[in-house]
């Protein structure tokens, strides 16, 4: 019956039992209740570290015309005390590391009650120990030392209320009695003074309280904040990441078909006999473009608000690389009806900056300009300012309006006379220049008036022309306009490496007519194979990622080694991967996808009609 009746009993819960000793922070956590611990026992600490030096010139005060000696030797117990602090604090640190937060404050809590307990009677004493040989001067003297102890006390200790109350009410008591001791004949406006004072402590201490609790709910407040903050943050880096992985993983798959179909479309156009189909081809190569633009920016911005590009400042012949910017846009221009004009320095010019992120600022600024053009045309223009280099894209379209030129570096953000002459894109290509340039750390700038056109120009740093160019890059620098439609080649042979069923097709589509001699291998073994059987190619295309974890730079190399006269090319759906930065450093041209046919059909005729 008595242990049924016992294991009924709850155990105090210690949360609401320290609640009730703080008065006003049953709200505030047990890991906030213990820094108002340590607060309440520093304060105790610094008290008897000082009290020594307090009692002793007390007692020689009081010794002037009395015997001190029980007051010698009542400041000889404070400094006693004063030497067990160590010891104390000690204890209170070892606990405070090894102890839960709720068994830490059901030791402490009530030892402390205790410890100022018995310092607030210790304060009082010297008031007994004089009683015998009574001294006017030093019971008012010890009686402002004992208001001063008070009031500092009020201050620093109360961030446990709980404690200083007692060490309050333990002073309190023991000077109201003994006021009718030390002032018989005075007590009667002495003690009322003395209620008088000690309300105004303890309301001096409430306030005190407050204060600290508020500091610790500002403090609690902000770890939250700081904590969902955190979740959040790391969230969306998680987010971020995954979708960059993605973006990354699947870019080469999802540029497969692209790539695929751009070449597909250009074999049609070269056998195409009906001229009824030839506007449809038009449309569908012109839509083509479009898509893979919006693709491309899409996947850029994602990469540039990533963070993971990494910049490298190269030299670049600033001529041959305006040539070839406007040569990918030749074919548009021309299906537009618009003059594509380049203004170029007499001189050679030469640059160091990051030849990807330039290249992609140019693509969407032309990209933009053909598309917000009707009639007139568009300039690529290189000119001097100081010890840089002004790249201009100009041209005479629809212009940006002045309440629109703030916000047009924006992500998706078009103007309201953009809409109507081209609903293409999503308004990403500015966005993404606009990126790019900070990157570069290049000063990126623009004018425009409304009807008449639009000047964009970035600058770059000048670089003199002490190098000469790689010679994989300088075929592919020296590529010039042409004015003419994509030609037959009709000679040649080429070694095509791609593991993709549909897109070796499309290339052995594109080859046969051009009237090229092609071989498709989808491996190393196959590659190999070819030439074992006699295959000898003048050009090798290899894909960078190839399937079973083979790299098509290393078989490229191996190919080429074993076929020094043939010339060679990366095709890559990737960009900035370790391989394909490596190959550029070496000399080798990247072709990214979806590959330009024009690019193509240029360098086939270079390396198929040379003679070696």
């Amino acid at each position: 019956m008595f242990k049924a009746w016992m294991s009924k009993i709850k155990p105090p819960n210690v949360v609401y039992e320290y609640a009730s000793y703080m008065q006003l922070a049953s709200d505030v956590s047990l890991e906030k209740h213990v820094q108002l611990l340590n607060i309440a026992f520093d304060s105790l600490i610094f008290s008897l570290r000082v009290i020594p030096v307090t009692a002793a010139l007390g007692a020689f005060f009081y010794g002037r015309s009395h015997d001190m000696t029980f007051m010698c030797i009542w400041a000889l117990g404070y400094l006693i005390a004063s030497m067990y602090r160590k010891r104390l604090q000690r204890f209170f640190e070892e606990d405070s590391a090894h102890l839960s937060a709720e068994l830490f404050i059901a030791r402490w809590v009530p030892k402390l009650k205790r410890i100022v307990t018995l310092h607030g009677m210790g304060l009082c004493m010297p008031l007994f120990i004089t009683a015998f040989d009574p001294s006017y001067e030093f019971n008012v003297v010890w009686y402002l030392v004992l208001a001063g102890i008070v009031a500092i006390n009020a201050s620093i200790q109360t961030a446990v209320l709980s404690i200083f109350i007692r060490f309050l009410n333990s002073i309190f008591c023991i000077v109201c009695f003994y006021t009718l001791l030390a002032f018989p004949e005075n007590w009667y406006y002495v003690t009322p003074l003395l209620i008088f004072f000690t309300a105004g402590f303890y309301r001096h201490a409430l306030v005190a309280h407050k204060f600290f609790l508020k500091q610790v709910r500002l403090e609690e407040s902000s770890n939250r904040l700081a904590e969902q903050f955190k979740i959040a943050k790391e969230t969306a880096e998680d987010a971020l990441k995954a979708k960059n992985r993605f973006l990354a993983t699947a870019s080469h798959d999802l540029r497969q078909p692209v790539h695929a179909m751009s070449m597909l479309i250009e074999a049609i156009s070269q056998h195409n006999q009906d001229a009824c189909l030839t506007p449809a081809l038009i449309d569908l190569r012109s839509s083509l473009r479009a898509m893979n633009l919006m693709f491309n920016s899409l996947l850029d911005l994602s990469k540039l608000e990533s963070g993971v590009i990494a910049i490298e400042r190269k030299r670049i012949h600033l001529q041959a690389f305006l040539q070839d910017i406007a040569r990918l846009f030749e074919q548009d221009a021309r299906d537009r009806q618009l003059q594509l004009r380049l203004h170029l320095p007499k001189q050679a010019a030469f640059a160091q900056t990051d030849p990807n992120l330039l290249r992609q600022v140019l693509l969407n600024l032309t990209q933009n300009a053909l598309r917000y053009t009707e009639k007139g045309g568009i300039l690529l223009a290189v000119r001097k300012r100081a010890n840089q280099w002004q790249i201009e894209v100009c041209d005479t379209g629809i212009g940006v309006a002045k309440d629109a030129q703030s916000d047009i570096y924006l992500p998706y953000f078009r103007q309201e006379h953009a809409w109507g002459l081209d609903s293409e894109g999503h308004g990403l290509g500015l966005s993404v220049v606009a990126r790019c340039a900070l990157l570069m750390k290049s000063p990126l700038d623009m004018a425009s008036r409304l009807g008449r056109g639009s000047r964009f120009w970035i600058q770059i740093p000048n670089m003199t022309a002490d190098a000469p160019l790689g010679s994989e890059n300088a075929d592919f620098a020296n590529l010039m306009l042409d004015d003419g439609a994509l030609q037959p080649i009709n000679q040649g042979r080429c070694l095509i490496v791609e593991d993709d069923p549909q897109v070796g097709r499309a290339w052995q589509a594109l080859m046969h007519s051009w009237g090229v001699e092609v071989r498709i291998a989808s491996n190393s073994l196959e590659a190999f194979a070819c030439l074992q059987a006699g295959f000898a190619p003048q050009a090798i295309l290899c894909d960078e990622r190839l399937r079973a974890g083979e790299s098509g730079f290393e078989l490229l190399k191996a190919l080429m080694a074993r076929l020094p006269d043939a010339r060679g090319a990366i095709v890559s759906g990737e960009f900035n991967s370790p391989a394909l930065v490596q190959a550029e450093n070496e000399g080798y041209l990247v072709l990214r996808k979806p590959v330009d046919i024009g690019l193509v059909n240029e360098l086939l005729s270079r390396w198929l009609t040379t003679k070696r």
